[in-house]
C-alpha cells in the first residue's frame, strides 16, 4: 500500500502546473457559493472604494450596506475599485480569481524549486478555499510578503520596497517585509525606494479623491485599528493566534499581551545573530517561513482566513531544510494540516470545531509547535547545502 501511494504521488500530472492552476482556478469558483448567502465582506470591500469616492467615512457602519466595519486602509480603494465598478456577482467573482491567481503567480515566480511550489499548492489549497470564502485580502498578504522576500534574493529592491509599503499601507501586515531588509545587498537603494513608495502610495488614493479627505481617513484608520486590538482580545472570530491560545485556555485575561509578545519577539530575533548562516539560502528561506508564522501567532487580529498565510510558511519551513525531515517532522505537518487547515472546516463535527477548536483558539496549537521548532533550528543547524531532497518524498 506504502509502496502504491509513492507511486501514485509522483505521478507527472500531480505536478504539472497547469493542472495545479486548473485546481486553484475551480476553488476560485467553488468561493462563489458564498454569493449572496456570506458575501459580507466583498460588500464592505466594495464600500471601500464608494465611500471614498464619495467623500465619506471610511471607518463608520453602514448597516443599510453591510455589517461590521471596513479595517483597510484607505490605499485599499484603488485595488478593489475595478472590482467594485463591475456588478455584484462578476466583481466578486474577478476579486476571487484574482486572490487565488495573484498567489499562485508569487509562489510561481518566488524562485522556490519546483517540489516546494507542488508541495504548497497542494497543502495549502484547503486553506486557500476557506480564505475564498471570505473573499478575504489575506490571500493577497500572503503573496506580498513572499513576493518582497525573494524580489530582495533577485536584487529587484524597487519592487520589493513597493510590496512592502502596499501591504503595509492596506493592512500593516506587509511591514513584516522590513524584516527581510538585513538580506539585501543594496540596503541604501531598498531604504530609498521605501521612501519613494511610501510617499507615492500614500498619495495615491487623493487621485479619486481630495488630500484633506486621505490625510483625515488615515487618522480615523489609526483610532479604529487601535479599537479593534482592545476588541479582537476576547472576540470569538478573532485573536486566533498565539496569543488568544493562551488567554483562552488558561482563563485568565486580565494581563497584557506583551508578556508574550517580548519574548517572542526576542525569540523570533536571536537568529538574526548567526551572521555565518545569511550565505545559505535555506536559513534565509526559513526566516521567511518565521515570519510568515509569527504575523499569525503575535496578532490579536488573526482570523480563519489568515492562516493561508500561516500554512505557507509551514510548507517553506518543512522543504526548505537542506537535510530530510523525520517521522516526527512529518506527523507534526499532518497535525498541522487537519487542525490548523481544517480547524474550520465542515467536515469536523459541529461540537467539537465550535466547542474546543473555535473556543480554545486551538488552530494556534500546530503552528506553534512548528514555529517554536523552526526557532530552534535557526539558532542551532547548520544550513550549509548537503544535497537536494525532494522534502515531500
Amino acid at each position: 500500500m506504502k509502496e502504491r501511494i509513492k507511486q501514485f504521488l509522483t505521478l507527472p500530472f500531480l505536478s504539472d502546473r497547469r493542472v495545479l492552476l486548473g485546481i486553484w482556478t475551480l476553488l476560485s469558483l467553488v468561493g462563489m457559493l458564498k454569493l449572496h448567502r456570506s458575501h459580507n465582506n466583498f460588500l464592505i470591500f466594495k464600500g471601500v472604494y464608494w465611500h471614498t469616492v464619495n467623500g465619506t467615512s471610511l471607518y463608520a457602519a453602514y448597516p443599510s450596506e453591510y455589517s461590521d466595519v471596513n479595517h483597510y486602509g484607505p490605499l485599499f480603494s484603488l485595488i478593489i475599485a475595478p472590482f467594485a465598478l463591475l456588478p455584484e456577482w462578476a466583481g466578486m467573482l474577478l476579486w476571487l480569481l484574482f486572490l487565488s491567481g495573484w498567489l499562485f503567480a508569487a509562489i510561481y515566480w518566488s524562485g522556490l524549486r519546483k517540489s516546494q511550489q507542488v508541495y504548497i499548492y497542494w497543502f495549502c489549497g484547503f486553506t486557500l478555499l476557506t480564505a475564498l470564502f471570505m473573499q478575504q485580502f489575506n490571500i493577497a498578504i500572503a503573496a506580498i510578503i513572499l513576493s518582497s522576500f525573494f524580489l530582495i534574493e533577485k536584487e529587484h529592491e524597487g519592487w520589493a520596497a513597493f510590496f512592502i509599503v502596499l501591504g503595509t499601507l492596506v493592512k500593516l501586515y506587509g511591514i513584516v517585509g522590513l524584516a527581510f531588509f538585513l538580506f539585501s545587498r543594496h540596503k541604501l537603494r531598498l531604504t530609498l525606494w521605501l521612501a519613494v513608495w511610501s510617499v507615492i502610495l500614500f498619495l495615491a488614493p487623493m487621485a479619486i479623491s481630495s488630500p484633506d479627505y486621505i490625510i483625515g481617513q488615515y487618522h480615523e484608520w489609526f483610532t479604529c485599528l487601535v479599537e479593534k486590538n482592545t476588541h479582537n482580545l476576547n472576540s470569538f472570530a478573532q485573536n486566533i493566534s498565539l496569543l488568544g491560545f493562551v488567554r483562552r485556555t488558561t482563563g485568565h485575561a486580565n494581563y497584557s499581551d506583551l508578556w508574550l509578545i517580548i519574548p517572542g519577539m526576542a525569540l523570533f530575533a536571536l537568529p538574526y545573530l548567526r551572521f555565518s548562516q545569511y550565505k545559505n539560502l535555506a536559513f534565509r528561506e526559513t526566516i521567511l517561513a518565521s515570519v510568515l508564522l509569527f504575523v499569525i501567532l503575535f496578532s490579536t487580529g488573526s482570523e480563519a482566513s489568515g492562516y493561508v498565510i500561516a500554512l505557507l510558511g509551514v510548507c517553506i519551513w518543512y522543504t526548505a531544510a537542506p537535510w530530510k525531515r523525520g517521522k516526527w517532522a512529518i506527523a507534526l505537518m499532518v497535525f498541522v494540516f487537519i487542525l490548523s487547515g481544517m480547524g474550520n472546516c465542515d467536515l469536523i463535527p459541529k461540537t467539537i470545531r465550535h466547542d474546543y477548536i473555535q473556543t480554545y483558539a486551538l488552530r494556534a496549537l500546530p503552528i506553534s509547535i512548528v514555529w517554536l521548532w523552526l526557532c530552534y533550528e535557526l539558532c542551532t543547524k547548520d544550513y550549509t547545502p548537503i544535497e537536494k531532497v525532494d522534502a515531500h518524498e
